[in-house]
């Protein structure tokens, strides 16, 4: 365990880390993206070999985007408010994501059928994104501002690393150690199933490492040190006239965003197109329904829930993280266009 200097008055900054402390800290990020790279590396596979048209792939690949939707920013939510006094603030979720995410990699490969693989995927899925949420909030909160480049920088490196490795590990298993790559037909050929194990193995043994070797600072000690970032006023501390006025916007951008969705769902209708664009068109729907509803709430002075925190965190975001959100929606695109079609 790393020691650390308290802090004695507010305004401090973080004591800086060492290397090694840098790494241990983000070495879990080694078996997280084992895990993602086999998923989407194998997946597709998986499916196919089990009986699914390339035209089905696409709507079984939806769980992906899906469950990391809605477990993100709930897992956020909670590790911003948890505090284990053995395994601190956010330590508990990658424990129980890596655990839950290695089980889930031990059976997706030996999924019986076509459904019971789709159904393996947002169980897996959802117990890495359980994982790797609170991994980035972890360089936030244990490194000083003038260190968190170089702590993003050391969990991409674990990134990179890990996803090549895993996603060469069926053809390293085939052709150093004459693990067949061939089964019968609807049967996962033993060089994917083993891949899986190992990659569970690697998953788990990182996280661990990440959790036994690196510290995490108390709430009380994490609020006075300067760089927390913490600057936005709490909905909590709000008057009555700004709770109206945020719930107001809320209620207006769930009316724009459920009538677009409406809009594109009869659009696609008589336009006849691909169900699977239905999809898109009804998420519209669902978060303008949960905008209205959580701006209805703040309203109503019932506010202090993680439902309307994270409705409102969502409408609100810094603009660079908006510039990025539309980076990263036209990168999706290429990125399971990979994945779907590669093999």
């Amino acid at each position: 365990m790393a020691s650390t200097t308290t802090p004695a008055a507010k305004g401090l900054s973080k004591p800086r880390l060492t290397f090694w402390q840098i790494w241990n800290m983000s070495f879990g990020f080694l078996g997280i993206q084992f895990g993602f790279a086999l998923q989407n590396a194998n997946t597709s596979r998986i499916f196919e070999t089990l009986g699914a048209d390339v035209e089905q792939i696409p709507i079984l690949w939806i769980a992906a985007p899906l469950t990391g939707l809605l477990v993100q920013p709930v897992v956020g939510y909670f590790s911003d408010r948890t505090w284990h006094p053995t395994l601190g603030r956010r330590r508990p979720y990658f424990l129980v994501g890596a655990i839950l995410a290695s089980i889930a990699l031990c059976f997706m490969p030996n999924s019986p059928t076509l459904w019971a693989a789709a159904g393996m995927l947002w169980i897996m899925d959802a117990s890495i994104n359980i994982s790797m949420e609170p991994f980035r909030a972890f360089v936030g909160d244990n490194l000083p501002s003038e260190q968190r480049t170089t702590g993003f920088a050391m969990q991409s490196f674990f990134i990179g690393t890990g996803a090549v490795i895993a996603s060469m590990l069926p053809w390293v298993l085939t052709n150093w150690f004459g693990v067949s790559n061939i089964a019968a037909e609807g049967e996962i050929a033993d060089s994917v199933k083993w891949s899986f194990y190992l990659g569970a193995m690697v998953f788990l043994l990182a996280v661990l490492w990440t959790v036994f070797r690196s510290h995490e600072y108390p709430p009380e000690q994490l609020k006075q040190f300067d760089d927390t970032g913490e600057d936005e006023v709490p909905i909590e501390a709000l008057s009555s006239g700004e709770l109206q006025q945020r719930g107001g916007m809320m209620n207006r951008a769930g009316g724009i965003a459920a009538g677009l969705g409406i809009i594109s769902v009869i659009g696609l209708v008589q336009a006849d197109l691909n169900k699977e664009l239905y999809v898109l068109a009804a998420m519209l729907v669902a978060v303008g329904l949960l905008w209205l509803a959580a701006g209805g709430m703040m309203r109503k002075g019932n506010y202090q829930n993680g439902f309307v925190t994270i409705m409102s965190d969502l409408l609100r975001m810094p603009t660079a993280m908006k510039q990025l959100a539309v980076v990263q929606f036209f990168s999706w695109f290429a990125l399971f266009s990979m994945w779907i079609y590669t093999t």
